[in-house]
């Protein structure tokens, strides 16, 4: 992306919002969203390209309509997701389904339509044993290395359990022959928010796998595009990338007469810009002259877990008039110390204040690019706390 994908709100409509449907509350502006798919959409590689919406990102009905409308195809992290897609009127087709546990109502899923990734020895025998089964399956293997902004975006190399361990990879291409079933797809995944710059070395190590696979006609290289979420962060260059795709793509086709359509499973990169949590200052509270002036919000990891749970990065901005800054730690309200949402950078069990402007009790705060992982992904009904409301403008 070329252009500044810096968001804001208001404080007029940031109150206006929090007047009317209160406070914790996401709010959507699906522009955004709409021409990142449209982006990707019109990306050129050389045999083909399906885009995949990772619905885990975020499974908002309205979300999964739009991409839909864009011509997105999407990747379902568990059969359950693949259920709610079959119901909100996807055709079977158009998911893939890749999921760490082994999916429940399996030949319903497979009579549907719905492409099916094993993940593990056990979950090919079990498509092997299935009713409804296809003569072809997707396979997702651990090449060995991973990339990830830390380890636990990370889901390749031998800390990950995502995977088919590469080493076994013979043994499961027998199976499948002595099974009658034809691998044609293979999913490569091995992180999330890296350096942008190892996309280049993450195909090699898809397209070495798809060496070894001689029935393989599709290459599923997931997601993982880098969102810069922060100042000064470099965000993943879709064109560029793609680009980079092509090539490596036309040399694997040239060297192998082999030429893979591509597959990428974007969520992050398509939604996390596109929505920003309004929540509110509801105590100031500090621990003396060496400690931390703390904000206190009426949200936090049961609506918002990333930054206790990665130490995740999101710009926070006070939406009132002061121009005074002054250093604060901004906080949950849930009975855990992990709760803050202002975490040290690289630290994720450090704290680290932030220069914002001074704030009474009662301001409204803005904690933005929250449209990925975010609602989706949080310890709802902890502390019973209720949940965030979710809005789109």
């Amino acid at each position: 992306m070329t252009e500044d994908v810096k968001t804001s709100i208001s404080i007029a409509v940031a109150h206006e919002l929090a007047a009317q449907h209160g406070t914790p509350l996401y709010v959507y502006d699906p522009v955004g969203m709409r021409s990142r798919a449209q982006e990707l959409m019109g990306l050129q590689v050389p045999y083909g390209l399906t885009v995949r919406y990772a619905v885990k990102a975020n499974p908002h009905p309205k979300i999964v309509k739009m991409f839909s409308e864009e011509g997105l195809s999407f990747d379902a992290s568990s059969s359950y997701e693949a259920v709610q897609l079959l119901e909100q009127g996807i055709r079977g087709e158009r998911i893939s389904l890749s999921s760490q546990q082994p999916a429940h109502k399996l030949p319903e899923l497979l009579q549907a339509g719905v492409k099916f990734v094993a993940t593990s020895q056990h979950q090919l025998e079990l498509f092997a044993a299935a009713e409804n089964r296809q003569d072809t399956v997707g396979l997702r293997v651990n090449p060995g290395i991973g990339s990830g902004f830390n380890n636990r975006n990370t889901t390749g190399g031998v800390g990950a359990s995502f995977g088919l361990w590469h080493q076994y990879l013979p043994q499961a291409l027998q199976f499948a022959r002595e099974q009658g079933i034809k691998i044609d797809r293979l999913h490569v995944h091995v992180g999330t928010g890296g350096d942008p710059g190892k996309w280049g070395d993450i195909l090699d190590a898809g397209l070495h796998i798809a060496e070894q696979m001689p029935d393989v006609t599709s290459l599923d290289i997931g997601g993982g595009f880098k969102i810069a979420y922060m100042d000064g962060e470099v965000e993943a260059d879709m064109p560029l990338v793609s680009e980079l795709f092509g090539q490596k793509l036309a040399e694997f086709a040239e060297k192998t007469g082999r030429q893979l359509l591509l597959e990428i499973e974007p969520g992050r990169w398509l939604v996390a810009h596109g929505s920003v949590l309004i929540t509110e200052v509801v105590d100031i509270v500090d621990t003396g002259t060496d400690g931390y002036a703390f904000l206190r919000t009426n949200t936090g990891m049961n609506d918002f877990l990333r930054a206790a749970m990665y130490g995740a990065q999101h710009r926070i901005e006070v939406l009132n008039d002061i121009n005074e800054q002054t250093d604060y730690a901004v906080v949950g309200h849930n009975c855990e110390t992990s709760d803050i949402l202002t975490p040290a950078p690289h630290d994720p069990e450090g704290i680290g204040p932030r220069k914002l402007n001074r704030t009474n009790i009662g301001d409204l705060l803005a904690i933005y690019d929250t449209g990925a992982y975010c609602a989706s992904m949080s310890t709802k009904g902890y502390n019973a706390y209720p949940t965030a409301q979710e809005v789109f403008i």
